[in-house]
């Protein structure tokens, strides 16, 4: 056992985070440690790394285990240093290792001191077993997966944001290489392919990994173990957390059942002890069924500790169908380019995820199509009856700081009474009396909560939304998913949360070569279609390699020409030549029917929409209509799909 908590109690005041827990971290494993903001997830982390102790029982730390806390406290480090030095400082004992060896490098030089030289071949053994002479290589390996550029790495550390500081103090601790390593929201200043690029790290990582996240795919994805608390209790699921959430509701229904049948041999004795009391002849009887009540262990009612309140949109008029279009758009800061000469439109209906790496332009393209950014040449067009509502976090700068959170709410004009407003606030992470606190005493994270919430609850019919769920737990990420999917505007999100993205989007936005690239389909969709593109272009590749290597030689340029050796082509040059145009020609074949799929698919989703909107069961000719045109969908999308299998597979046997 590397650490864990042995019967472990604590509090803060009156209040109890955890009670009477144990948990043992074993070598090698991926823990997910999850629970509802609040009810003490990083403080089991502190409690461990021994910032906290505890009321009763025993924190367990193996002497030789070394541990690496990744936390927001952390950001209170600044220093002049280049962010490569500050991840090299992950290896403070070869530095040191490396300083004596130029000091002693030097005292050879000038004396030339066998036992010197004795010392000095000792230290440089040192360092190559220490792999010392690998260490710049690792950490620029590291930083640049974590998304700096080669550019970056002498910067000083002081010049970055915080979430860029984050991910400089991230790199240090992985490249420590702890025998134990927690990461508190680690990807929540990661962008996609920083996060894709941590997962495959520490999937290879040799120690173990406690992890607290809200990012369901990573923790999917990571995780072989999840510990949650709940209850102040500690409840241990051996798989990820799909399989967390399955055996979670199991154990929820069972604990209710014997809930309920101990309620009800409870009920059955008491009206026993309520017939019997008064007759002397069983009195000892009915006191005996009262001891063995007081004995009994009540099994506490399963109830979910966070109601489900829903997030209710109100969208008061119906926009046209095109509500924003950018024609011919160019954008650039100095020398770094982000779109141009783009040309795209956001129609009715649309929830459109604007997802890739960081410094890509996403937010900007956000903030232009909002029109609170200027561009340098083309033309941004507003729709006919648009109602817009743009959430990012520059706009906690918008809030009223002397107002209570209810106040501000109240504001927004939503016409919500104060017991809704409430409910609301719940759904963010504000209940009882926090609803009550002024805006000025909130962290950076409650403001974007509010700011997020004053969004939500605007008569908008086209929302903008710049990373929404930053600072939300996972329950109110899934009420905000709840509600955005029955929504009836528009939207356009940019987020790293890649289950969010999944859940809530129906098309995808991705700047790639300075212009904007549409594919009408959801997230998993859009992976699948990558991965395949990704594997033709290398077969593509490999293909082409394979002919140039069989290319005859090109005839000498000093010949002369009538005489110029003229080879013969031989067949196999002519066969691999037929091969990869039919190849192309089916590969093209191929994307048509990708695009074709994509479309019905999006076709077959607003047809889903219609059939699940009360307005169209109202109208039977309507209804009838639209049931009509979703079968008709559904038996064509079934055609293309046998259709784009045998085309697959097509393709498969001509690269054999």
């Amino acid at each position: 056992m590397l650490a864990g908590l042995q019967n472990v109690t604590f509090e803060f005041g009156a209040r109890v985070i955890v009670e009477d827990a144990t948990w043992h971290i074993q070598p090698g494993e991926r823990i997910g440690l999850i629970g509802y903001n609040g009810t003490g997830k990083s403080t089991l982390l502190k409690l461990l790394v021994g910032e906290y102790l505890p009321s009763a029982g025993t924190i367990e730390r193996s002497r030789t285990t070394s541990i690496g806390y990744l936390h927001q406290d952390l950001l209170s480090f600044d220093t002049n240093d280049s962010i490569l030095q500050v991840a090299l400082g992950a290896f403070e004992k070869v530095l040191q290792l490396e300083k004596e060896i130029e000091e002693l490098g030097k005292e050879l030089e000038r004396t030339g001191d066998e036992k010197t030289l004795h010392d000095y071949s000792d230290k440089l053994h040192e360092l190559e077993t220490l792999g010392g002479y690998d260490i710049h290589h690792r950490t620029e390996e590291v930083l640049q997966g974590l998304g700096f550029s080669n550019a970056d790495l002498q910067r000083p550390y002081k010049e970055f944001s915080g979430g860029w500081r984050m991910r400089v103090l991230l790199a240090k601790m992985i490249l420590q290489q702890p025998d134990l390593l927690l990461l508190d929201e680690p990807t929540n200043h990661l962008d996609l392919p920083s996060i894709e690029w941590l997962e495959k790290y520490l999937l290879h990582y040799q120690g173990s990994v406690v992890i607290v996240s809200h990012d369901k795919y990573f923790l999917n994805r990571m995780v072989t173990k999840i510990v949650e608390v709940y209850q102040q209790k500690l409840h241990i699921y051996t798989g990820n957390y799909d399989y967390y959430e399955k055996e979670k509701a199991i154990r929820i229904e069972m604990q209710q059942k014997a809930y309920e049948n101990q309620q009800d041999y409870i009920r059955q004795n008491e009206r026993l002890v309520e017939r019997f009391r008064a007759k002397a002849s069983k009195a000892a009887m009915a006191q005996s069924i009262m001891k063995k009540l007081d004995k009994l262990e009540r099994i506490e009612d399963a109830e979910i500790e966070r109601p489900d309140i829903k997030i209710n949109f109100r969208v008061d008029k119906t926009p046209g169908k095109i509500l924003v279009e950018l024609k011919n758009v160019s954008k650039a800061f100095g020398d770094n380019v982000i779109i141009e000469n783009s040309s795209v439109e956001i129609d009715r209906g649309d929830k459109i995820a604007l997802i890739g790496a960081n410094g890509k332009g996403k937010s900007t393209l956000l903030r232009i199509i909002a029109g609170v950014e200027t561009f340098t040449n083309g033309e941004r067009k507003w729709g006919h009856n648009v109602e817009e509502s743009f959430y990012a976090q520059h706009q906690l700068e918008a809030l009223n700081v002397n107002n209570t959170i209810l106040d501000e709410m109240k504001e927004c004009g939503s016409q919500m009474n104060e017991l809704e407003l409430r409910g609301l606030l719940g759904c963010f992470l504000f209940s009882g009396d926090d609803a009550d606190k002024r805006i000025k005493i909130l962290s950076g994270g409650e403001k974007a909560r509010v700011a997020l919430a004053k969004t939500i609850v605007s008569k908008a019919n086209f929302l903008m939304l710049d990373e929404p769920t930053n600072h939300l737990d996972m329950h109110s990420c899934d009420l905000l998913i709840d509600s955005l999917n029955k929504y009836q505007g528009s939207i356009i999100l940019v987020s790293h949360d890649r289950y969010f993205v999944a859940k809530t989007a129906n098309k995808i936005w991705e700047i790639v070569d300075h212009e904007i690239k549409e594919f009408k389909g959801g997230y998993e969709e859009w992976v699948a279609w990558k991965e395949r593109m990704a594997k033709l272009d290398a077969e593509n590749k490999k293909l082409e390699k394979a002919n140039e290597q069989n290319k005859p030689a090109e005839p000498k340029k000093n010949n002369p020409p009538a005489q110029a050796a003229v080879p013969k082509q031989q067949p196999s040059v002519v066969i691999d030549k037929e091969k990869k145009k039919e190849l192309q020609k089916v590969q093209k074949q191929f994307q048509q029917l990708e695009e074709q799929i994509a479309k019905l698919n999006a076709k077959k989703a607003e047809l889903e929409a219609s059939l699940a909107d009360p307005g169209t069961y109202s109208d039977k000719t309507k209804f009838i209509e639209a049931e009509t045109a979703y079968k008709k969908a559904g038996s064509e999308l079934d055609a293309l799909n046998k259709q784009y299998e045998k085309v697959f597979e097509r393709i498969m046997e001509m690269e054999q």
